[in-house]
């Protein structure tokens, strides 16, 4: 009797393994994400949510995956970690996704350990920190772009080769988001045999940067490099350095680098110069953007004007996740592993030219594009080719 108990038991987890492979393989796909709708960071989730959910519809628009329609649910995490990681927990709790996104640096840094160790989803955010590009350390996170760390190395490499041996600044904010490439800056600036003479710390929206700006000057500080900032305080920092008689260059990496800083600079924008990951809305030659505006003028036509960044970035994402469904598919199901090896294994990418064709390295995308600003148009225009990190 003993042994035909033993028996049968063996059976029913034979077929309930059987069953669950079936399961994960025809279960619906599903992307969760949390988006700063309101707070400081506000301008960035309400385009960013629908450049996801765009990228998400247009696929679906041609079947999905195997006739399975993407679900996409979203909550607003208002840019505050606690509300984020909530929201986070409530959307895992409520729809058991196999892909979520965050909307920050410190939300991502919060939930990455038990990312790894209990939801097992694959996940980016709207932050390019580095520490999600470390596969070995977490292997479900990923950025849709280049890292910080990575944007500083496209703007000194451009450096290097234009003015080696330049003098260098680094100014950036009081923040995680600040700080966050400054390590990697210095690094870098040793190996490309660039002077880093200063650097230089104020809270994001600083008014009083006086002190920063003659610090600047007393340095000769040739080139800066914001990080942490969106506007303020860079407007400040350069018509102080123009009043005092700083000839500076002053740079800017991705959230520092869209059309809003150019109107607040307004003539002053040629002197602007910054580096970004994905083509922008206004450059319609590219197909890819073709398609987006197309379809923001069908389905958004009162936002059809301007797509931001933020939108370019989350559309990426998306694609991205997107794909590692679709392999992860083709492997035997949407598990963990073969989402992560989904993702991993995305080589060559053709994403109609948002990015050059993308392949993965390190969990993160090592390319940018340098850009200067232009006072007549209002738009950035491309100053180098796409940049390739080795």
């Amino acid at each position: 009797m003993k042994k035909i108990i033993i028996f049968l038991l063996s059976c029913v987890m034979c077929l309930g393994f059987t069953g669950l492979g079936q399961v994960l393989a025809a279960e619906n796909p599903t992307i969760c994400a949390v988006h700063p709708f309101t707070g400081r960071f506000a301008f960035a989730g309400i385009h960013g949510a629908d450049g996801m959910k765009d990228a998400i519809d247009m696929f679906n628009e041609k079947g999905g995956i195997n006739g399975e329609k993407i679900e996409y649910h979203w909550e607003d995490g208002k840019y505050k970690n606690d509300v984020g990681i909530a929201a986070f927990k409530r959307l895992y709790a409520k729809h058991k996704p196999q892909a979520m996104y965050g909307q920050s640096t410190g939300m991502t840094k919060g939930l990455a350990p038990e990312i790894k160790n209990r939801y097992k989803v694959l996940y980016s955010s709207y932050s390019f920190a580095e520490m999600a590009a470390r596969p070995e350390e977490n292997p479900y996170l990923f950025i849709a772009g280049p890292t910080y760390s990575e944007m500083f190395n496209v703007l000194l490499k451009y450096i290097a080769e234009k003015d080696p041996g330049a003098n260098i600044a680094f100014f950036y904010s009081d923040t995680e988001f600040g700080r966050e490439p400054i390590p990697d800056g210095r690094r870098i600036c040793k190996e490309l045999g660039l002077n880093l003479v200063a650097e230089e710390v104020s809270k994001v929206g600083g008014v009083d940067v006086t002190t920063q700006v003659l610090d600047l000057k007393r340095n000769n500080a040739e080139y800066c490099i914001f990080q942490g900032f969106v506007t303020s305080p860079i407007t400040t920092v350069m018509k102080q350095a123009k009043d005092y008689g700083l000839d500076c260059q002053f740079m800017g990496t991705f959230w520092s680098t869209e059309k809003h800083l150019l109107d607040q600079l307004g003539p002053m924008a040629d002197e602007y110069i910054g580096v970004t990951a994905y083509s922008y809305y206004y450059q319609d030659e590219v197909p890819m953007i073709k398609k987006i505006r197309k379809w923001n003028q069908e389905n958004h036509p009162d936002k059809a004007d301007y797509r931001s960044q933020a939108y370019m970035q989350n559309f990426m994402a998306g694609l991205l996740f997107i794909r590692a469904l679709e392999n992860a598919y083709e492997m035997g199901g949407f598990t963990p592993e073969n989402l992560v090896k989904g993702f991993q294994s995305i080589k060559n990418y053709d994403v109609g030219g948002l990015m050059p064709p993308v392949t993965v390295e390190n969990n993160s995308i090592p390319v940018g594009r340098v850009v200067r600003g232009n006072s007549e148009t209002g738009q950035f225009d491309p100053i180098s080719d796409w940049i390739r990190l080795e």
